[in-house]
């Protein structure tokens, strides 16, 4: 169902094949039958594999012309006569492993075209940087002076990789990236337009003129990160910022200098973390949350949308609202609040 323009097909597979894939159990369906696709619920017609996960979507799945679906046991009752069913505690995932093996070229982000292997025409290289085998460098990108570069890397149209940066295997650096000061591991992807190592926001305030403070940190980037488009990530200030192992990060965020993010951690669109605040290992933060500086936030930590965190946060808390709270004390004040407006527009 994807657009042939962008996205190469392959396969088919059986649904053998698929169920492995997913690690999920076959039921209700011929093991040898070929599978050519995948499909949303309601865009799926004979020969499309679909999944469900989200019991919004429960009446869809109750008409998909689909002939097999990724689900859990307790939602089997919900696909019609016929459609096989890929039974799995996690359909998503196994979702996104079978949707992998049909477009293999869409699990790579920004693939750059077989015709750019090699070094493009156009491509700027100080003879001082180290480029790796089987590296892909497209036009118009510029890599400075000490720069290494590890094998099977791509670096995208007019990206710059600054002075002694260096870049791990497999890593793949989109159009427009730019690069400075930063240590990257390998497999790291980084999105169009993203802007890495640049000043953090440090200056000495005074009445006489806010004098700035050398940042001399780096930003190191473990293995396995991925981030955004036009997201920015400040070198520190003497410390380095640190980004861990397996951290996905979003379009559209602002981490600052000396901020140290634990591994797995997911940072939403629109997210801000202020100076020096350390979040623990697989928290996650919401679109549009707001961190100040200095705070230590626990492992596993969960902060809603919008939520504005102030102060230190144990681990393991669920927070929302400005200043966050507690998730249940912060519903509360929301239904109370509705129920004062609803009682004051009674009374007026």
């Amino acid at each position: 169902m994807a657009d042939q323009r962008f996205f190469r097909l392959r396969g088919p597979f059986s649904l053998a094949e698929l169920a492995s894939l997913a690690d999920a159990r076959l039921e209700q369906g011929d093991a040898s039958k070929q599978i050519r696709d995948v499909a949303a619920l309601d865009a799926a017609a004979e020969g499309h594999v679909t999944f469900l996960d989200n019991p919004k979507y429960t009446d869809q799945a109750k008409h998909t012309k689909a002939d097999a679906c990724v689900i859990r046991q307790d939602m089997i009752e919900c696909l019609p006569s016929g459609v096989a069913a890929l039974i799995t505690d996690e359909p998503y995932r196994g979702y996104a492993r079978i949707a992998a093996a049909f477009y293999p070229d869409a699990a790579e982000p920004n693939p750059l075209q077989p015709a750019l292997a090699g070094i493009a025409v156009g491509a700027v290289i100080d003879p001082d940087a180290e480029i790796g085998d089987d590296c892909q460098i497209a036009s118009g990108a510029v890599i400075e002076v000490g720069a290494r570069i590890g094998a099977r890397c791509r670096v995208g149209a007019n990206a710059t990789i600054g002075r002694g940066v260096v870049l791990g295997s497999d890593c793949v650096i989109g159009p427009g990236v730019t690069l400075t000061h930063c240590l990257i591991g390998s497999r790291v992807v980084i999105h169009a337009g993203a802007r890495i190592g640049q000043d953090g926001f440090g200056f000495a305030l005074g009445p006489k003129g806010h004098v700035k403070v050398p940042q001399i940190g780096r930003v190191v980037i473990e293995d396995d990160v991925e981030i955004g488009a036009n997201s920015t990530i400040d070198r520190g200030s003497g410390p380095d910022t640190l980004i861990g192992r397996g951290c996905k990060i979003d379009n559209l965020v602002m981490i600052a200098h000396n901020v140290r993010l634990g591994p797995g951690c997911i940072v939403v669109a629109q997210t801000g973390i202020s100076g020096s605040t350390e979040i623990g290992q697989g928290s996650v933060l919401a679109a549009q949350v707001g961190i100040a500086g200095h705070l230590k936030i626990g492992a596993g930590t969960q902060f809603a949308a919008r939520s504005g965190v102030m102060k230190d946060v144990a681990a393991g808390q669920t927070m929302g609202g400005a200043p966050a709270i507690p998730m249940k004390q912060w519903l509360r004040q929301v239904v109370a609040l509705n129920r004062l407006i609803k009682r004051r527009g009674v009374e007026e």
